[in-house]
């Protein structure tokens, strides 16, 4: 099922470690969850995706209770309702990927670049904070996030 021009269903969905597992519910995302991945696409990706003439490959979009559990993602995590997406972009970096949703006043709740190897993206219907972040790991190997 096509969510906007460039994005579909399936590529907010898919995960090969659930399929791995077989968490079937992974691939039958509730109806809130739909709706709030068809919002993060209309409000935030496809606007990027458009203005950057770029294609915009998720890496991570919906997750399951269960999967998110099993990759250690965090126990709010904005994944689990469909309201955040882990993207790269080819040809950008993940900085060049932040300062761009920044300056072009994408509508993002939390835009975190990630170790120099993705960047997650998330929104809101309610209220969207603007929170930019940097996630690096300390010499003890625990993530720090800091201010963008």
């Amino acid at each position: 099922m096509k969510l906007s021009q460039n994005f579909s269903l399936l590529e907010m969905i898919e995960s090969p470690t659930a399929r791995r597992l077989n968490y079937t519910e992974q691939f039958e995302p509730p109806l809130h969850v739909i709706t709030n991945l068809t919002c993060l696409i209309e409000s935030v990706l496809q606007p990027m995706r458009t203005a950057l003439s770029k294609p915009i490959t998720v890496t991570s979009g919906y997750r399951c209770e269960r999967l998110n559990k099993r990759v250690r993602g965090a126990k709010n995590s904005q994944h689990v309702g469909g309201e955040a997406a882990d993207i790269r972009i080819h040809g950008l970096t993940t900085d060049e990927i932040v300062d761009f949703a920044i300056r072009f006043n994408i509508p993002f709740d939390q835009i975190i670049e990630e170790f120099g190897s993705w960047v997650h993206i998330s929104f809101s219907q309610v209220s969207n904070r603007r929170e930019a972040l940097r996630a690096t790991k300390n010499s003890s190997g625990r993530t720090v996030y800091t201010k963008y």
